[in-house]
């Protein structure tokens, strides 16, 4: 046992513990996943965090620690998301005809987005920061990181936002689309994509391949309408 608890210290210490534990939980929550059709209470993003967080507590962990092997992941994230521009551009005939509805759709949805979050917020007396870093919840972490710095908010909190919203997205999407009776894959994908980013994009993609190329658009187009247009409204709001 003795030797165990050293070679556990030894291995936590290093940058591939971080590494090493990310792949093989996501590979065993991916496994669950396909084992149950892919439900969507199964997301694997979802229980990789949840069963990393627990390791991370009962082994006290410092995220620091387990981040400098888990940051060579986190550099493919923005690769992944360039990926998306692949199945847009099979359908670039079929965008350029919708192409203003589209945007109009996607400047909706990121007021939508960020306005009831900043309501809410508001509402139950966040402090200011917290609410600066809660506006941009439903662009991609890598872009809410770099919105949340430059309005005033903190990087690191607006990333966990950014996640739950996506997780969230992703796991009540269908539910919601069945229930409102949307049967569009464009629709519910382009949805997906505005108000749960990246994972929601992940979700549609995994579902339907129309409904995975319009998340990535929507995703885009929100990563880059907000980037330009959230720090502009927050100068006016003071």
């Amino acid at each position: 046992m003795a030797d165990f608890v050293q070679l556990w210290v030894y291995l936590a210490a290093t940058p591939l513990f971080g590494l090493t534990a990310t792949l093989l939980t996501y590979v065993a929550a991916q496994a669950l996943y396909e084992r149950v059709q892919r439900a969507p209470w199964a997301n694997p993003v979802l229980w990789s965090v949840v069963a990393l967080g627990c390791v991370l507590v009962a082994t006290r962990t410092p995220y620091p620690t387990y981040f400098a092997g888990a940051q060579f992941v986190h550099v493919l994230l923005g690769p992944a998301v360039v990926a998306l521009a692949w199945p847009l551009w099979l359908r670039r005939a079929e965008l350029r005809q919708r192409g203003v509805a589209l945007t109009l759709a996607v400047l909706a949805g990121g007021l939508a987005a960020a306005g009831s979050a900043l309501v809410l917020g508001w509402a139950l007396g966040l402090p200011d920061d917290v609410l600066r870093s809660l506006a941009p919840k439903s662009v991609t972490a890598p872009v809410a990181m770099g919105i949340a710095e430059r309005i005033g908010g903190v990087p690191a909190l607006a990333a966990v936002f950014a996640v739950l919203t996506g997780l969230v997205g992703a796991l009540s999407g269908k539910y919601l689309f069945n229930l409102l009776k949307i049967d569009s894959w464009a629709v519910r994908g382009f949805a997906l994509g505005t108000a749960s980013h990246g994972i929601g994009a992940a979700r549609a993609l995994q579902v339907h391949p129309d409904a995975g190329a319009y998340a990535g658009m929507a995703l885009g187009m929100q990563a880059i309408l907000s980037s330009v247009l959230m720090p502009l409204l927050f100068r006016w709001w003071g």
